[in-house]
């Protein structure tokens, strides 16, 4: 009897034992499940404002684009415009020198008067040189003065600095909104480890799982929160 009553007492401490184990383990199950679930909350708003992001930055991106690409135009037309007016300059220019050297002033003064306003400003600053007597050390023509300026000429090298600068922009903010993108790529590995997770009854490889994901969503997050937003 005593014997009975020993193995008795041995195997109810072994049914304590065991329900005490087994109580403490679902105990760890549970607050696994609750990581979980908030690691797949926090992911499913990261991705969405990653997302959001990535998105607005690639439409700002293509503004930049759009923009640069006309204002290069505008300079492209801008350019032309200024060498015309070079050409327009030059050859009324030489038709004046043709008509002083052949001794006809009436017609030198014709083509003076169709001198551009912007030219007329180089020519006078040149005739005061007397080019006529120092030819040697006169520049050849008022286009060489430092007077001689042209709106074009300044309009078509403003628009082109800004071609240049929406085009830096436009490469910036597409390498942000590519940086969104691969933090999008991030969180979904979260969520495919997360997820992957669930699937273990062995509770150490699904803690070591959850850990890796958790780990990837602070980094993603530091990530976003380092990035310039929207």
């Amino acid at each position: 009897m005593p014997e009975a009553t020993s193995n008795v007492e041995f195997a109810h401490k072994i049914h304590e034992h065991g329900h005490h184990t087994s109580s403490s383990g679902d105990k760890r199950e549970r607050w696994v499940e609750i990581l979980e679930a908030v690691v797949l909350a926090i992911v499913a708003v990261m991705t969405a404002w990653s997302g959001y992001q990535a998105a607005k930055w690639d439409a700002k991106s293509a503004t930049d684009y759009a923009l640069a690409s006309s204002r290069n135009v505008q300079a492209q037309e801008q350019s032309t415009l200024a060498g015309q007016d070079r050409l327009y300059d030059t050859t009324t220019f030489d038709s004046w020198v043709n008509a002083t050297l052949a001794g006809k002033p009436k017609l030198a003064q014709f083509y003076e008067r169709r001198f551009r306003p912007e030219y007329i400003v180089a020519f006078n600053a040149w005739m005061k040189l007397d080019p006529l007597a120092n030819s040697g050390t006169v520049p050849p023509g008022p286009i060489f003065m430092p007077e001689y300026k042209d709106t074009h000429v300044v309009q078509g090298a403003t628009l082109a600095e800004e071609a240049k600068r929406y085009l830096e922009q436009g490469i910036q903010t597409r390498e942000t909104g590519d940086q969104f993108v691969r933090i999008t790529v991030i969180l979904a590995t979260v969520l495919l480890l997360t997820a992957l997770s669930q699937r273990f009854k062995v509770l150490g490889p699904r803690i070591a799982i959850v850990a890796v994901a958790s780990l990837l969503l602070v980094y993603s997050v530091y990530l976003i929160f380092i990035l310039p937003q929207a």
